[in-house]
């Protein structure tokens, strides 16, 4: 008898507003949840969770995700202005990084390293 894992899949409950503005930071930064959690050392569904439900978080926990997010704790928390998402790219380039970011670190790091070069050299000549 063969066993299968349920994947995930997109919940139908509404964000809180804290839940809205994580995703929005997370998401402008070109980062997945399974990403970011691996950054804050905790699970994909913990993030989830955040994003989705009220909960009570540590100061640690916001303090390291407040640096990790590269954002004040006051945009985190909503007292100044949620501002426009970051000119990250779209469509097809953001299907393949978004792939990328699948592979083992170490091949990552390695088309980083390609992609680094190859635009150095074009800004250089241009």
């Amino acid at each position: 008898m063969m066993l299968f894992m349920k994947t995930g899949r997109p919940t139908n409950r509404p964000r809180t507003a804290f839940g809205e503005r994580l995703a929005h930071f997370r998401r402008s930064r070109g980062v997945t949840q399974k990403q970011l959690a691996e950054e804050l050392g905790i699970t994909q569904s913990a993030i989830a969770n955040w994003e989705r439900r009220s909960v009570t978080l540590s100061p640690e926990q916001i303090s390291t995700l407040a640096r990790v997010l590269g954002v004040s704790l006051d945009e985190l928390f909503g007292t100044d202005r949620m501002p426009k998402e970051l000119n990250f790219p779209g469509g097809r380039i953001r299907d393949v990084f978004t792939e990328v970011g699948r592979l083992p670190r170490r091949q990552q790091e390695k088309i980083v390293d390609v992609v680094e070069a190859y635009v150095e050299k074009k800004l250089a000549h241009a």
